[in-house]
């Protein structure tokens, strides 16, 4: 079975539409990025991998095609858990 394709530029029109930057990001396989911390909402778009992200005291398992908005002031770690590139669209608001 083929993954799903997910068209970049519709996601890309999407968040400008809400007012939000979009950026690729490809995190190497186990990739952890820990207690980060923005002054500023954020969302993450998974494209492509397994992922999880430790936010507000729970575990978010991400695969491909999800879309998860991390409050301002929360306080997240990013763990690529796939066994390749995971990679990501990344936005924050605009201005």
């Amino acid at each position: 079975m083929q993954p799903t394709r997910i068209d970049i530029d519709s996601v890309r029109t999407e968040w400008a539409n809400r007012g939000y930057t979009c950026e690729l990001w490809i995190d190497a396989p186990e990739q952890v990025w820990r207690d980060f911390e923005h002054d500023v909402d954020e969302l993450v778009f998974l494209l492509e991998g397994r992922a999880t992200i430790d936010l507000d005291g729970r575990t978010i398992r991400m695969e491909a095609g999800d879309e998860l908005t991390i409050p301002a002031g929360s306080r997240h770690t990013v763990r690529n858990c796939g066994p390749g590139p995971a990679r990501w669209l990344h936005g924050y608001p605009r201005g």
